[in-house]
């Protein structure tokens, strides 16, 4: 409320002051003396002398310039600009390139440029749906080293027996730690490339799983700041897509001990989507999946809840009627917390249940238990809610409980007002005592 009174609420002018590009080069930068000078091209070079002009080429990438001082080195950065192109193209186009003793040089060059200690942010208070990313200054060179991996990964000429030599556990976790870049190109192509490693060096696998699940507790119990969450989720729920079903028990403790316990962020909405995805993937566990999200529903967030309540109704859609009577109970009982609710997108939210047909009909096989559990609460929003649209979807709701057990309901509705007449009169009473 505030804000809509300020003119220049805080996040306005933080956003205001932001500078667009920074360089995490100005933390690794060394002032170097070698200067470059132009290679004769890879297309030109007789096949005798291809792999050394290669090898040569992939040093020269090896050199870092300062793209924080936009005039420095302007010919030296535009020659290792040509060099990783042709590079890039030559992985891409040409067979026979990748010979054993080229793996070592390969993966020094992009190590030495794409590892390095990622900067603070600049804007502390960062909020990624609202502000804009801090872009990677030195991204001319940085982009072209990550499509030369991409192409080095997914040449046919890649033999995972050499690579497995270099891209080991070490290396990957120094990937992982890149996620957290700001920039959001780098962390797309950091999430294809990751994709690529665990796909063909079958000994990684285990591994990645692994450090994908400590990166998550760290953001879940400790810090609440990783800007890779969505794009790891994507690459989990990819790999989960691979497994045959039963899901094995490392997967259950995944879904209990991290994907659930995800959903208590304050970023949520940043890698719902993602969440979703991978939960879906899961959904041989919907029933922890249920009493996970039930354990964690947000108390203050409406905007929370009703993305909860979204989840809620896609795993009741494929939900078994067995599973479904394990839950209704303590669900129900939220659902009528929500339609009590205050806030109109929250309630309106937990009415669209019965618009499902699926679900209405779990509903009708088990009238007897839920409508006790809810029709209370129906009553009397129905008669107290500002919203004429939530008061309107009620009454929708009363009908088809009416139609499905008729006595039952009139039953309720007898025993309600009944409790109505005994509040009514117990308050009566204790007015009269006041007073007197």
């Amino acid at each position: 409320q505030i804000s809509k009174v300020d003119g220049f609420p805080r996040r306005s002018m933080r956003r205001a002051r932001q500078r667009r590009s920074h360089s995490s080069s100005q933390f690794r930068y060394q002032s170097s003396q070698v200067e470059l000078t132009p290679l004769p091209l890879l297309k030109d070079a007789p096949v005798a002398e291809l792999h050394d002009l290669f090898c040569k080429k992939l040093q020269q990438c090896c050199v870092l310039f300062d793209f924080l001082d936009c005039v420095a080195d302007l010919k030296g950065k535009e020659i290792k600009r040509a060099a990783l192109n042709e590079l890039v193209e030559s992985v891409a186009t040409s067979r026979g390139v990748l010979i054993e003793p080229l793996y070592p040089e390969a993966i020094k060059m992009i190590s030495v440029n794409i590892f390095r200690t990622l900067p603070p942010s600049e804007n502390p208070e960062f909020d990624p749906e609202e502000d804009e990313p801090t872009l990677e200054a030195s991204w001319p060179h940085l982009q072209l080293v990550y499509e030369f991996f991409l192409r080095f990964l997914e040449s046919p000429d890649f033999q995972p027996s050499m690579a497995k030599r270099y891209v080991d556990q070490k290396f990957v976790l120094q990937l992982l730690e890149l996620f957290d870049s700001e920039d959001p190109r780098e962390r797309e192509y950091l999430k294809t490339i990751l994709h690529r490693v665990y796909g063909k060096l079958l000994g990684l696998r285990a591994y990645i799983r692994k450090q994908i699940n400590n990166i998550f507790l760290r953001f879940i119990y400790e810090t609440e700041h990783f800007n890779g969450v969505a794009e790891l989720l994507e690459i989990l729920g990819s790999i989960i897509n691979g497994f045959a079903l039963p899901l094995k028990s490392e997967h259950k403790q995944f879904l209990v001990r991290v994907l659930i316990p995800l959903h208590t962020a304050k970023s949520l909405s940043i890698f719902h989507a993602q969440v979703g995805d991978t939960r879906l993937k899961c959904l041989y566990f919907h029933l922890s999946i249920i009493r996970g999200l039930l354990k964690y529903w947000p108390k203050t967030c409406t905007q929370k809840e009703v993305m909860f309540l979204g989840e809620i109704e896609e795993i009741l859609d494929v939900i078994e009627p067995s599973q479904f009577i394990r839950v209704q109970e303590p669900l129900f009982k939220q659902i009528a917390a929500c339609i009590s609710s205050p806030h109109f997108q929250v309630a309106e939210r937990a009415l669209y249940f019965w618009n499902n047909e699926y679900i209405l009909s779990l509903i009708e096989e088990n009238c007897q238990v839920i409508l006790p559990l809810v029709f209370a609460t129906l009553y009397r929003v129905s008669k107290e809610h500002w919203n004429q649209t939530i008061v309107s979807l009620i009454y929708n709701v009363l009908k088809t409980f009416m139609e499905m057990n008729s006595k039952l309901f009139d039953d309720l509705t007898a025993s309600y007002k009944v409790e109505k007449q005994k509040k009514k009169g117990k308050l009566k009473k204790e007015t009269i005592k006041m007073k007197l």
